[in-house]
């Protein structure tokens, strides 16, 4: 593992006990996300099969019983063993594992949709042509892919000293162009994008994604 994927791992293993405290039920004051989740499993349901949806850097599972009351099935992936321990303490009943974007535990074609939320503001520049080709793999043909990102002009920035708990990592906050590129690269197309000032509690615009896969494979 290289030094910055153990940097991430290890400071979110010291973050999940705080993200369980700050993050449970801030869906429901978020009606804007709430919106794009849902049509994002109204996407899902009206083009799937019956496969689930990966919860792609899942964290604490916070999703999970959102996405079950759309009527998904999730499965969670999350880089921080002790966010999977929270996850499948707090949420008993659904799926969580550890596993990285950039290999991740799923067959090809085996989900019919998934969701990034604030998890792809942590891939290095280098690292997310093989996230996004990952994410490609693994959702099918005509699925489709939410996406939740802090809006920057994509500089990298140190994360987490903040909360005075001694740890950091590397963030990146996206342009709508970035995201949007990345994706049609991966081989989706856009189908929804918008954005939102920042709350009066946050640094920076917020930004929102849908993508459906191509229906040719490899594409």
């Amino acid at each position: 593992m290289d030094r910055q994927t153990q940097e991430l791992r290890d400071a979110h293993d010291v973050l999940a006990e705080v993200y369980v405290e700050r993050l449970t039920g801030l869906l429901d004051q978020m009606p804007i996300e709430r919106a794009v989740l849902g049509l994002f499993s109204e996407l899902v349901r009206d083009a799937g099969a019956g496969r689930p949806v990966g919860d792609l850097g899942c964290g604490t599972g916070r999703l999970a019983p959102y996405l079950e009351a759309q009527g998904l099935t999730s499965r969670g992936v999350d880089l921080s063993p002790e966010m999977i321990r929270v996850a499948r303490r707090d949420h008993p009943g659904h799926d969580f594992q550890v596993g990285d974007l950039r290999a991740l535990p799923f067959g090809d074609a085996e989900l019919d949709g998934a969701v990034a939320w604030y998890s792809l503001m942590y891939l290095d520049p280098d690292d997310r042509a093989a996230a996004f080709a990952e994410i490609a793999r693994v959702v099918k043909p005509g699925g489709f892919v939410a996406t939740a990102y802090k809006v920057g002009d994509d500089t990298r920035r140190r994360g987490g000293q903040s909360l005075d708990l001694g740890i950091g990592f590397d963030v990146y906050w996206h342009s709508p162009a970035e995201v949007e590129q990345r994706f049609r690269e991966a081989g989706f197309e856009v189908v929804f994008s918008a954005g939102r000032p920042a709350d009066p509690d946050e640094v920076q615009p917020q930004g929102y994604l849908i993508a459906r896969r191509s229906d040719a494979a490899g594409q």
